[in-house]
């Protein structure tokens, strides 16, 4: 990838980073006011509640947002905070701004542009549930209040700051409260012509500046006063692109293509693409994008994207499918750790059609504690980078094992270009991956939020691995991998807007303390990015490995019953291939060919095995038990022994390994002659955490983990 700017300056820290930015967007401040011309001030009233008077800050008179705003702005201009602390927008709310000295030193201030944030206090009890009614009409009097004081004065309307969910009076009602708010104030800016500044999304996925969960610390306050900073200048830094675009890039076909990025304001966006040309202005908060229209696989391309000042150049893009390889680390394992990677890695085969983009955590999740540097990243969310690269040795090599032969078998198997991209951190939790919207609205999830390094909804190894990495953390609400959200907020938020074929995920091990939990949080989880991507993607999934620890075999059965459960999910097991001490099997080559096997099947309708034995029912006949299976593969047993690997449930709980061979295609079970035969309830089939269970098929896939009563 090209680009004729210089790069940008690597952060050192949120509050450097705002100084050297704004200073230099500062020498081409030109908002459209003709008071330049008469050598006045332009000035600006910050109307607002407690987070605009800087409660809680050490100094608020330097470290509130007005204080900061009026550095970024400069002499030219004079900044005003008429902030106040518990201040409803509502009039008959519990503190009435309207009924305020500071309201009326705003409108003695006489301000040329106001920023009004005004709604977080109105969420307590005493005023949203008696006055809702009212607020878009007191919203409205107050912004015509203002016009009337100053007919010219230009008004900002903000989205509200976060209100994270340890507030004492979350669930009790501000949590629903405040998005009923977020949505009338959308309604009031467009019927009032003000402008809007979305002052939620950059700060909330940054709970960690807010201490009490209501107030921005001085570097939140700095992050408020840099995003007003924009919104008024329209200064965004330039045309940018995300991360995901790059040279070597993989496109999703026969979908919609959009190319989206930054720029500053009111510019105009060019993107050139396969013979097509389409410009787009940007808007008022930097954003642009445009969308290309279905295109067939093909390639390689070249795509051009410039404004007036810059144009980024990139090369050699592939027109296919994308795959987002995700989990925890038997998905991070690499190629070169794999059984097979050191003889695929020696004789690797020529594969331009396969593109992979691995994005590199900043630190492992390994035994070490990590250092200040480290620390500052994670709280930044500068967690992953990466860029799109051609499968060679030596790009392979790092990369996904089970991702890397799921994509080579696409290759081989449908002929068109696969682009994989691997976002996997080695023993993250599910709910590290759910965005913070879905857990805060989730009546199950929601609690995972609070305290997670002391909370039983985490895995107590889990927390360990964290306890150790933020070790030399003096920051109480330090970020981690591991905590809920991060992995959402920090990595899957960059890739929602670029469409992918499907999914291929292998995790679990950090939530095997609570099988039940993860039934209900997994399918939230797949509900909620497809929602988030706008697109049903397949969902295909890894059930867990064996290996000697208790609580897996129940484990095993809930991700089996996942498929059955949501719609558009399919599992690969891979029992088999475990390893009885070792959370990770060195034999990943299996597994992404099962999982391609699915892929094959169900994503482009290809006449292929993807599953082994399932069973139908088993009939007690005399002494025996008969177990059918569902039409499929004639069963067979793995390397030719001895089947094994099921056992009977008897009254009373009690458990008896059974004997069992094949017979006209059913597994027969012969009970011992002890046994009586109506004392049975249930038969289990590979329930032992390692378990040698060998039922296959004739195309060498092992049946799951399965508990089935007698009918």
């Amino acid at each position: 990838m090209l680009i004729n700017d210089q790069q940008e300056i690597q952060q050192n820290g949120m509050r450097t980073t705002i100084r050297i930015i704004l200073v230099v967007c500062l020498l081409s401040l030109s908002l459209q006011n003709n008071l330049f011309a008469q050598g006045k001030k332009i000035k600006v009233a910050c109307i607002g509640n407690s987070v605009t008077a800087g409660y809680l800050l050490k100094n608020p008179a330097a470290e509130s947002y007005p204080a900061v705003l009026q550095g970024l702005l400069g002499n030219s201009y004079e900044v005003g905070n008429f902030g106040l602390s518990g201040a409803t927008l509502l009039k008959k709310g519990h503190r009435p701004y309207n009924k305020t000295k500071e309201f009326t030193k705003a409108l003695d201030f006489n301000a040329d542009i106001a920023i009004v944030h005004l709604g977080l206090n109105d969420t307590d009890p005493r005023n949203w549930p008696e006055y809702r009614d009212e607020f878009q009409q007191d919203y409205a009097w107050l912004l015509d209040t203002l016009k009337k004081n100053n007919p010219k004065i230009k008004l900002y309307v903000c989205r509200l700051t976060p209100i994270f969910s340890e507030h004492p009076r979350f669930k009790s009602g501000t949590r629903d409260w405040y998005w009923q708010i977020q949505k009338e104030i959308l309604l009031i800016a467009k019927d009032n012509q003000a402008s809007l500044i979305d002052l939620n999304s950059p700060l909330n996925n940054r709970p960690d500046l807010f201490a009490d969960n209501l107030h921005p610390d001085q570097e939140g306050a700095a992050i408020i006063a840099r995003t007003v900073y924009e919104n008024l200048s329209g200064h965004y830094g330039g045309l940018k692109l995300p991360l995901l675009f790059s040279d070597h890039m993989v496109l999703q076909r026969d979908q919609a293509i959009p190319i989206y990025g930054t720029a500053d304001a009111d510019q105009p966006v060019t993107v050139a693409f396969n013979g097509t040309k389409k410009t787009v202005l940007s808007g008022k908060d930097g954003k642009w994008k445009v969308v290309f229209p279905a295109m067939p696989h093909g390639g390689p391309y070249q795509m051009s994207i410039s404004d007036k000042k810059k144009t980024i150049i990139l090369r050699d893009l592939l027109l296919g499918d994308v795959w987002l390889c995700s989990g925890q680390s038997n998905m991070y394992f690499k190629l070169q750790q794999s059984a097979t990677g050191t003889a695929e890695l020696k004789q690797f085969p020529e594969q331009p059609k396969l593109r992979l983009m691995k994005f590199n955590p900043v630190a492992e999740t390994d035994g070490l504690s990590w250092d200040s540097t480290t620390l500052a990243k994670l709280n930044h969310l500068d967690y992953f980078s990466g860029n799109w690269e051609p499968a060679a040795s030596n790009t392979a090599a790092g990369f996904s094992a089970i991702g890397y032969y799921f994509g080579q078998q696409l290759v081989q198997e449908e002929g068109v270009p696969i682009g994989l991209i691997q976002m996997a951190v080695g023993g993250s939790t599910l709910e590290s991956w759910i965005d913070r919207y879905t857990l805060e609205h989730d009546p199950q999830l929601v609690d995972v939020l609070s305290n997670w390094r002391k909370s039983d909804f985490v895995q107590a190894w889990a927390r360990g691995r964290a306890d150790l990495n933020l070790k030399n953390s003096l920051n109480p609400r330090q970020r981690h991998p591991y905590e809920p959200a991060y992995n959402y907020e920090a990595g899957i938020a960059q890739l929602i807007g670029s469409p992918i074929k499907g999914v291929i995920w292998y995790q679990g091990e950090s939530n095997t303390q609570n099988p039940e939990l993860y039934a209900h949080s997994f399918p939230v989880l797949i509900k909620s990015w497809r929602e988030k991507w706008g697109i049903d993607f397949p969902f295909y999934y890894v059930q867990l490995s064996g290996i000697n620890r208790p609580s897996w075999p129940y484990f095993r059965t809930m991700q089996d019953q996942v498929q059955h459960q949501v719609p558009n999910t399919y599992m690969a097991v891979s029992s088999d291939l475990g390893d009885s001490l070792d959370v990770h099997p060195i034999r990943k080559k299996e597994i992404g060919q099962r999982l391609a096997l699915q892929a094959l099947q169900h994503s482009y309708g290809k006449t292929v095995v993807a599953d082994g034995p399932i069973p139908g029912k088993a009939v007690l006949k005399d002494h025996t038990i008969e177990i059918s299976f569902i039409a499929g593969s004639p069963l067979a047993v793995k390397d030719a022994q001895p089947l094994q690997g099921f056992d009977v449930v008897l009254e009373k709980g009690t458990i008896i390994p059974i004997s069992a061979r094949l017979m006209n295609n059913k597994v027969v079970l012969q009970l011992p002659k002890e046994i009586k035969a109506e004392k049975v309830r249930t038969v289990r089939y590979s329930y032992a955490p390692f378990s040698r269970a060998n039922l296959i098929n004739q195309h060498g896939l092992p049946a799951s983990t399965f508990t089935i009563p007698l009918n």
